[in-house]
């Protein structure tokens, strides 16, 4: 009997060994951060890999135009080291009383340095041609080397600091009236963002844990190159495509800086949280058989009725477009090939 114990007992410990990293201990996270969303958690764990622990307020399927974290979410805050928040609508509502659940959490605005475009606007009532969803002339030819609204010069301090948005007013209805007369949250959606709050990041990281400092420095290295990577497939993706059929119709309008990057013509169908009016429907169903549209993107996060009208009158269906998804760099080359495929690529 002894004999089997000792055996069973050596074939346990060479198992659990054979789990543990090479270090030979398991190493435990030296960072706590919690993020506003689902991106930013993608962009934490690709800089500090297992360093940090990532914590998420806003939960899948769940809006960041409208969310309220749950107690326990805050309380869970009371060790966490950082705070990366992202300008998205709830962090106006919440984030001071976020921050105020632990003392010792550094706040870090993510997408500090990155020069906003307005929120979108499809037609008023009086102006069923103003589309334009982001200023940006629909030939959408922008030069590659250059993102001057994304990038602007930061100090080696960026991001240490809270939010400065201006965010005067965001209802709690349905969609909630995120932005009105304000700048586009949805930052995270342009790969040369996504570089721009990964610098920030890692600086804010390497002042919380400047142990990891190398690794973090060389993490960033890496994700700046996967980004441009990214970003010439997304470009491949709609080389063909010509410039007047690069419209496409979205319920909720998160892609204006994916549409800004690569000449597209976002055309919304709420705006400021709300859903369109009869008169409204009428003149975006108009709008979508001028420009060829039959398909209508919406997102899992927001209601689908007023898509699936649009949708059923002009002959077309509606394609889910998740802003939100766990899995960054898929999503954007998923969601491209969704929009190539309508334009008729």
């Amino acid at each position: 009997m002894n004999r089997l114990f000792q055996y069973a007992a050596t074939a346990f410990i060479t198992l659990f060994t054979g789990l543990m990293p090479l270090g030979g201990t398991a190493a435990a996270a030296d960072v706590s951060v919690a993020v506003s969303i689902i991106p930013q958690k993608y962009l934490i764990e690709k800089i500090a890999g297992d360093t940090a622990d990532v914590s998420v307020m806003v939960l899948p399927g769940a809006s960041p135009a409208t969310y309220e974290p749950r107690p326990a979410q805050l309380a869970a805050l009371a060790g966490a080291d950082l705070y990366f928040s992202i300008g998205v609508p709830f962090e106006s509502a919440w984030l001071e009383r976020i921050l105020s659940a632990s003392k010792a959490m550094t706040p870090v605005a993510m997408d500090n340095g990155i020069t906003k475009l307005p929120m979108a606007e499809h037609h008023h009532e009086d102006d069923r041609h103003a589309h334009n969803a982001h200023s940006h002339d629909e030939d959408g030819h922008h030069d590659h080397e250059e993102h001057g609204h994304h990038e602007t010069e930061h100090s080696d301090h960026a991001g240490i600091a809270p939010h400065e948005h201006g965010h005067d007013e965001h209802g709690h209805d349905e969609h909630g009236h995120e932005h009105e007369g304000g700048s586009d949250p949805h930052v995270w959606l342009s790969p040369a963002n996504m570089k721009v709050m990964a610098r920030t990041a890692t600086e804010a990281l390497i002042r919380t844990a400047p142990q990891h400092a190398q690794l973090y420095r060389a993490n960033l290295a890496a994700f700046e190159q996967e980004a441009d990577a990214l970003d010439t497939k997304l470009r491949a993706i709609f080389a063909s495509t010509p410039s007047d059929r690069r419209a496409f119709m979205v319920f909720h309008p998160s892609w204006g800086y994916f549409a800004a990057d690569y000449g597209l013509h976002q055309i919304p169908i709420e705006l400021q949280g709300k859903e369109p009016s009869p008169r409204t429907l009428r003149e975006l169903i108009e709008t979508a058989q001028e420009k060829n549209i039959r398909v209508v993107f919406a997102a899992p996060q927001f209601s689908q009725k007023s898509a699936a009208v649009i949708a059923r009158s002009i002959g077309g269906t509606v394609v889910t477009a998740d802003p939100l998804a766990a899995d960054w760099a898929d999503n954007l080359i998923s969601v491209a090939e969704a929009f190539a495929a309508s334009f008729g690529n």
